[in-house]
């Protein structure tokens, strides 16, 4: 694992400043605290920070073909690079190192940006292909990576996070009006947006090639587009526990030691099972915890730990460490409302202190329908069904002025929700359950000159279009593709990627192995999501090596007090971070928001989401916030 960084003036040819080019390599040292290395031809430059995972010797970066001709700064693992090498070095190809990343310069001599197609594993990259003059750029089919590229008049720039194009430079920080309103609506800002107008988050999935003369982006992969089927239930169950041995095997490539998360949830404690049945040693496991009861799952975690006999870690949050969000928002470079990432910091941290590598749980609930709502989904869906739109909006009149903005959590507002969702199609429903503001939110929260500017723009467009674009084998599956391009990606991958690189961890993520998404994607409905309860064959699949009451145990999340602490210990902290005389100021209604934070500490839940989003908004100001000018070259 590591941090990659790049700039090339192909629209002015201007020599690369190497300065410039190691202040934001050197940006990226959290990421890759074991070396630096650095590739510069005329107007091109690649910057690499290592993480010495694999070959630890020879795996130094940037790395090039025998020749010298194509040269690669990597960032990731790819886990099928054995087989890879192998194949390469009879079709006569020379290696110089044991590095996975060799393998992939190799492979696109071979088969040009096709090779992205060869790769299982994570990866961010940037190819140069001197011969050519193209530059090109790939990120792995699920997002667990991050790459990011701004456009500026000498060129491009490009980077592991967002400070490697803020700090060159070279790019505009003009915000993005309409970033602002996603991450209201949408509680993130979706790729490839970023907060500002001229730098771009490179999908999933995609690669960019640039030229002297054009730029074009592509994608090289999607999720299945036809329901799986297999003869019998028992095939499904057989196919799965192979894909899942094979791929946590996959991911337990490493020249050093290989712990693993352990949240007492489901999918962790099924990657510790079998991680522990592929090693000699004990796993080291890590876990974190609450004061706060209905948030703290350690007693599970513990018990998973005793069941497979690991060298287990664990430790209980306080509120104090919430503050820790001031430093992760230099981490995250742009507002970032999930405050999971606290716990998720912690444990990054704890885990550190022990190995390099860590597997995790996350992408089970996504892929395996594991979340609460899609049962909610699927009964408003036969609802649906079995009634004409016209006989739906008659019989829930009542509920059709009901408002997004009034989702507080609680029962009764789950049952509006829900009522409110049958008066609308299955897009429409789906919208209004996985988004939080509204117009008259719109006009509360922000400033009139800021609403003018974006006029009658819509952030559910964004998930508009991607919802349209899944395909429709299940009453779900539009849903779970739209929340695997987009939740799972910019939020949940966001948060682990850069809250365990701040700590220079590495996290692999087994469940999102791309063959066992793919397999996950296409199961028919009724074996993910069966008798209200998500991850159905997940579950069957496991019950030999899991207790099936720890299996069955209720959701409790990876969730934080944050909330409680905000009208509590914190309470001054956050308001001084969300009134604070900063450049976000300018985009806010300021009685508009002391109404909302007034009526929030009174205990009114409905506005928690906005909260946390102001208090990120707010306090990441100071990173975001634009320069007055360009630097001066």
């Amino acid at each position: 694992m590591c941090g990659i960084a790049g700039i090339w003036n192909f629209k002015t040819r201007r020599p690369i400043e190497r300065e410039r080019l190691e202040a934001i390599t050197h940006a990226l040292s959290h990421r890759g605290p074991d070396g630096s290395g650095y590739y510069c031809d005329q107007d091109l430059g690649f910057g690499h920070r290592r993480l010495s995972i694999i070959d630890l010797e020879g795996g130094r970066q940037p790395m090039c073909n025998e020749d010298e001709t194509v040269w690669i700064t990597f960032n990731g693992e790819i886990y099928n690079f054995p087989d890879l090498r192998k194949q390469l070095l009879a079709r006569g190809h020379r290696f110089h190192t044991h590095c996975d990343t060799e393998a992939i310069v190799h492979l696109y001599e071979d088969f040009g940006e096709k090779c992205f197609e060869h790769l299982r594993g994570m990866f961010a990259l940037a190819l140069w292909d001197q011969k050519r003059q193209r530059l090109v750029l790939a990120r792995d089919r699920i997002g667990i990576k991050p790459l990011f590229y701004g456009l500026g008049a000498d060129g491009i720039v490009f980077g592991s996070e967002l400070k490697c194009v803020r700090e060159s430079g070279l790019v505009s920080r003009d915000v993005d009006p309409t970033a602002i309103a996603d991450l209201f609506t949408l509680n993130f800002i979706p790729s490839p947006k970023t907060i500002y107008r001229n730098a771009f988050s490179l999908e999933p999935g995609h690669s960019l090639v640039v030229s002297r003369n054009a730029i074009q982006k592509q994608s090289y992969w999607d999720l299945p587009r036809q329901e799986l089927r297999l003869p019998s239930e028992k095939d499904y169950e057989e196919q799965l526990y192979a894909l899942l041995q094979e791929s946590v095997r996959c991911h337990l490539l490493s020249d050093v030691q290989v712990g693993a998360f352990l949240s007492g949830g489901v999918d962790s404690s099924i990657v510790v099972a079998l991680m522990c049945g592929m090693v000699s040693e004990p796993v080291m496991t890590c876990s974190i915890g609450f004061e706060e009861s209905e948030f703290n799952e350690l007693s599970r975690a513990q018990a998973v730990a005793k069941l497979f006999a690991t060298d287990h870690h664990d430790q209980v949050i306080t509120p104090e460490p919430a503050k820790i969000l001031t430093k992760l928002a230099d981490f995250y470079d742009e507002p970032f409302p999930d405050h999971s990432s606290i716990p998720t910091y912690a444990v990054s941290k704890l885990a550190r202190e022990r190995v390099k590598v860590v597997l995790s749980g996350d992408g089970g609930d996504e892929t395996f329908a594991g979340y609460g709502h899609y049962a909610r989904q699927l009964t408003l869906e036969r609802v649906r069904r079995a009634l004409p739109t016209s006989v739906r909006q008659l019989l829930f009149a009542p509920f059709m002025g009901w408002s997004p903005a009034q989702q507080n959590g609680s029962v009764s507002s789950r049952i509006n929700s829900n009522l409110y969702q049958l008066t609308l199609d299955s897009r429409e429903g789906y919208l209004t359950a996985r988004t939080f503001s509204d117009g008259p939110m719109r006009a509360k929260i922000f400033s009139e000159d800021f609403q003018q500017e974006l006029g009658d723009y819509d952030p559910r467009d964004v998930f508009r279009v991607i919802y349209d674009r899944g395909p429709d084998f299940s009453p779900l599956s539009k849903a779970f593709y739209l929340d695997l391009k987009t939740w799972l990606v910019d939020d949940i991958l966001t948060k682990v990627d850069r809250a365990s690189m701040a700590n220079s961890l590495e996290v692999r993520v087994p469940l999102l192995d791309h063959k066992v998404v793919e397999f996950a994607f296409s199961l028919p409905l009724g074996l993910k999501l069966r008798n209200g309860e998500g991850k159905y064959l997940l579950r069957r699949v496991m019950e030999q090596h899991i207790p099936k009451g720890h299996l069955n145990l209720p959701k409790k999340g990876f969730r934080v007090p944050l909330h409680r602490w905000l009208r509590g210990e914190l309470l001054e902290w956050a308001e001084a971070s969300i009134f604070a005389d900063s450049p976000a100021a300018a985009f806010l209604e300021r009685r508009g928001i002391t109404e909302i934070w007034n009526s929030f500490q009174r205990g009114d839940t409905q506005w928690e989401f906005i909260v946390s989003i102001l208090l990120s908004f707010s306090m990441s100001a100071s990173v975001w916030s634009p320069a007055d000018a360009v630097p001066s070259r």
